[in-house]
């Protein structure tokens, strides 16, 4: 979910937005200065929108500075001239501006007016939004979407799907109840527990850390200590299982996000083999209860053994994973060619050999 920050376009920003929606200007470069949104820059048309485009869009995008930049097409809809709407947020700029400017971009798309944008891109370096990196974003907006998280994960269920007939397990779950399910066993969920994860659903803490009490066949609360992304390392046991629900927040193409993760630890064989067993057993039976009792939604499961491995770079590739191409999937090779000898005959134990006279 994005937020916003309470910064608002100035009266002459609003006076400009009139004129561009009439037509006046082909760029507007918009920035916030002194906790409002300015017009930095701004440029008329001189040949078509494609003609113009890199030569006034390019020269304006600063390497360590966020910026918006509205761009007209020469298309037009029901509500007047299409407009592109670019977020610069290039790599090396400061985090304070990177969050600033992503928490803003609803406010001014509110204040220009949604109608008028036709497309909008997010870009980090020049490539993303030059006019060649907008016709890329238009053949990839055209392209199937790939499945989220969830629908992969969903699919994996469906693959490896165990007919019904074949068990005879009970499939209810409860939060108050210990009992057998298809995908482990579910341990009723402590009280202060089911407390912890209803405030961090409703982001009144960030950090929820539950663990089983192996004696009771309990699963309980460890602790919510405030945790920042860079805290998160420091909170995985180096030799006990846990499970972890963090409130992720970060910038993602343009947009502030609060994210709930779960983080399934588990340091390997310094925990005993009922642990493992328990921890690997529970952790489904867990997830459904938070998801589908709770109604808390989780962006994404990572599981790990060490607690070094959660860096800024590694949640957020978690979150936010990269499309890869589609890669072939092997083939088993063909045998060789021509005549295989001759087909070897197996008797059964009953069959005996013929005399032969």
């Amino acid at each position: 979910m994005s937020h916003q920050t309470g910064i608002q376009a100035s009266g002459s920003v609003k006076d400009t937005f009139v004129g561009a929606r009439n037509g006046q200007y082909r760029l507007l470069k918009i920035v916030i200065d002194n906790e409002q949104l300015v017009v930095g820059s701004s440029r008329q048309p001189v040949g078509s929108w494609e003609k113009d485009y890199d030569s006034f869009v390019l020269p304006l995008l600063e390497d360590k500075q966020p910026c918006y930049i509205l761009y007209r097409l020469d298309s037009r809809n029901a509500q007047g001239y299409e407009w592109i709407f670019i977020a610069w947020s290039p790599d090396h700029s400061p985090v304070r501006q990177k969050m600033l400017y992503a928490a803003t971009r609803a406010t001014l798309k509110k204040e220009f007016g949604g109608g008028h944008i036709k497309d909008e891109v997010f870009g980090t370096v020049q490539d993303d939004v030059s006019l060649n990196g907008y016709k890329k974003y238009l053949i990839s907006q055209s392209s199937p979407a790939p499945l989220t998280a969830a629908e992969e994960e969903l699919r994996q269920i469906k693959i490896n799907e165990v007919p019904t007939t074949s068990l005879s397990v009970q499939t209810d779950i409860g939060i108050d109840t210990k009992h057998q399910t298809l995908q482990g066993v579910a341990f009723p969920i402590a009280k202060e527990a089911i407390q912890a994860l209803e405030k961090l659903k409703n982001k009144k803490i960030n950090y929820v850390q539950l663990q089983i009490d192996m004696k009771n066949e309990t699963i309980i609360l460890a602790n919510t200590l405030h945790t920042e992304l860079k805290d998160l390392p420091k909170r995985i046991p180096k030799d006990a299982a846990r499970y972890h629900f963090f409130l992720y927040k970060h910038a993602h193409e343009g947009d502030y996000l609060e994210s709930i993760v779960f983080i399934y630890s588990m340091p390997g064989y310094t925990c005993s083999i009922r642990e493992r067993m328990l921890y690997s057993s529970c952790k489904s039976p867990l997830l459904e209860i938070v998801e589908r009792q709770l109604w808390m939604q989780i962006i994404r499961k990572v599981e790990i053994d060490n607690g070094d491995e959660l860096t800024a770079d590694f949640l957020y590739e978690e979150v936010h994973p990269k499309q890869h191409a589609y890669k072939q999937s092997f083939a088993k090779p063909k045998g060789p060619a021509g005549k295989r000898g001759i087909r070897r005959l197996i008797r059964g134990p009953a069959e005996t050999e013929t005399p032969s006279d």
